[in-house]
């Protein structure tokens, strides 16, 4: 008897359909096939013992498994329990006339039990737009796709659940995830947990004005920053404070967000869709292919530049880092996505984060701070040189932070809060997104040039403005439009609809190192 069961692989964050076919016949063995990696096809002997622990018969004949298309490599334990479900069917030993209206993923314990499997969300999605009834899924990751109304996503334990909810002969509604006892733990759990803030607040930063409204500029239009200084001015402590202004990620951002997260594996038991901004903060010994993703075969993993996606990139000590690492952000940071290729595949993960770096100005971190410098101009002049042209293109704000005066620190004058902070930035995030609505991006910094075009137009006296900066610093043309983007940011949080003179004369201000002798500074 030949039975379908119907599953699922992610590729990148989007799910295909995978159908797993079982037949059985006269002969002898288990058969698999299907272009099945190693944890696949170790799933025969999970399997067969976990059916045996649940009280049922392996029929002595020839078992075929095909796991349909068979040209599409199948990686993961995600498929014991389609196989397990196939195998019962196509032998008999139980009806379940439910069998082909649900998506079915899980991977089996050799108790029966049900373990969690990752990329949730994209195979829920599928389920809902391939017509399915609903999705049956392991308990701690149906969690995850609490937020999606649309279909029934059942969270079960144990084998007997699923064949349960299969037969028809009961109402399983008490397996929907929203009614079982791990969704109302939790929930409570989130309702319960003390609302703290595990990040600095700008009140307690003392003095940096000018760089705080650097950092309310880059927040407010989701612009990459880099933060140049002495050691201890203060420019770990602002990068990390960033994410006190952060506005709430919109359902669209948090379901591109939380689908990456779900397709790494770093959402287990995570209650619906991310609401907090990535925060990701790799060390600067990361390999090139833990930054930008990557894997062996078609097991293409998201790297850190995805798992920032809608949030922030941080890098501290910029210019330590591989120059190789470095000169690979530059395609994500101007496509805002990622694209890795392999032999046999080729995955696009998106990637639109803000780059937050933080840099000494040479080797001894003291250059421009009087005397104390000994580093040679040659020394600086190599250091400065890993922030090439092309990366320094692609960020929009450059911040020089001296360390705070004395006088300032013995003061101990606080400054405005985080709370005042985001309340502008919400306002001017919130003019980006209905500036925005149907164009596909979120914030001023992921305009493209026709969109720079539509929603950026310059006055004559703004075009002669931007000519003698032009001239002046000797910008390229990606600078160029930095620059406007800056400045229509800057009009945002002035709650003014075109950008004026003045602000384009604030938006170079920000762009100190495109000089063309940086080290005269």
């Amino acid at each position: 008897m030949l039975v379908y069961v119907h599953g699922a692989k992610c590729v990148g964050i989007e799910a295909v359909p995978v159908t797993v076919e079982v037949d059985i016949t006269l002969g002898i063995g288990i058969h698999l096939v299907g272009l099945a990696d190693a944890a696949v096809k170790e799933s025969l002997l999970r399997t067969v013992t976990s059916l045996q622990a649940k009280g049922f018969r392996i029929p002595g004949k020839k078992i075929v498994i095909n796991l349909a298309p068979a040209d599409l490599h199948k990686q993961g334990s995600g498929y014991d329990v389609p196989i397990a479900l196939g195998i019962i069917a196509a032998s008999e030993q139980r009806a379940l006339p439910g069998l082909e209206k649900y998506l079915i993923m899980g991977e089996l314990g050799l108790d029966g039990s049900i373990r969690y499997v990752a990329g949730t969300l994209p195979m829920v999605e599928l389920a809902v737009r391939s017509g399915f009834k609903g999705a049956i899924l392991p308990e701690r990751s149906a969690l995850e796709a609490v937020d999606f109304d649309e279909t029934l996503v059942y969270g079960v334990r144990t084998l007997d659940d699923v064949l349960r909810i299969l037969e028809e002969k009961e109402d399983p509604s008490d397996l929907l995830i929203w009614n079982t006892e791990c969704y109302g733990a939790a929930l409570r759990e989130e309702r319960e947990r003390p609302v703290t803030a595990d990040y600095m607040d700008f009140a307690d930063i003392l003095g940096q004005e000018s760089a705080k409204r650097g950092v309310e500029i880059a927040a407010a239009g989701g612009h990459n920053l880099i933060f140049i200084g002495a050691p201890g001015s203060g420019k770990s402590s602002m990068a990390k404070a960033m994410a006190g202004i952060l506005p709430p990620m919109t359902r669209e951002e948090s379901s591109v967000t939380s689908k990456i997260w779900s397709v790494a594996g770093k959402t287990t038991g995570h209650l619906g869709l991310m609401r907090r901004r990535p925060f990701r903060a790799p060390h600067i010994s990361a390999s090139k292919a833990a930054i930008l993703g990557g894997g062996s075969g078609e097991n293409i993993l998201p790297g850190e530049v995805s798992l920032a996606s809608g949030g922030v990139l941080f890098a501290d000590e910029f210019c330590e880092a591989p120059k190789s690492t470095l000169e690979a952000l530059r395609g994500p940071l101007e496509d805002r996505k990622v694209t890795i290729s392999r032999l046999k595949a080729k995955i696009v993960y998106p990637a639109s984060f803000m780059l937050v770096a933080a840099s000494n100005p040479c080797p001894c971190g003291y250059y421009g701070e009087g005397e104390r410098c000994t580093c040679s101009v040659g020394a600086r002049a190599a250091y400065l040189s890993k922030l090439s042209g092309p990366i320094m293109d692609r960020i929009d704000l450059q911040l020089w932070i001296h360390p705070v005066q004395t006088s300032a620190l013995i003061e101990g004058r606080k400054g405005e809060p985080s709370a005042a902070i985001a309340a502008r930035v919400r306002v001017a995030r919130e003019i980006q997104r209905q500036r925005f609505a149907g164009a596909g991006i979120f914030t001023n910094a992921e305009m493209s040039s026709k969109l720079l075009e539509r929603f950026c137009p310059l006055s004559d006296d703004c075009k002669a403005t931007l000519e003698r900066i032009i001239d002046r610093l000797g910008l390229s043309a990606r600078a160029y439009t930095r620059i406007i983007k800056i400045a229509r940011t800057v009009a945002d949080l002035a709650g003014l609809p075109d950008i004026q003179p003045g602000h384009l004369l604030e938006a170079a201000g920000y762009r100190f190192l495109d000089r063309r002798n940086i080290l005269d500074l």
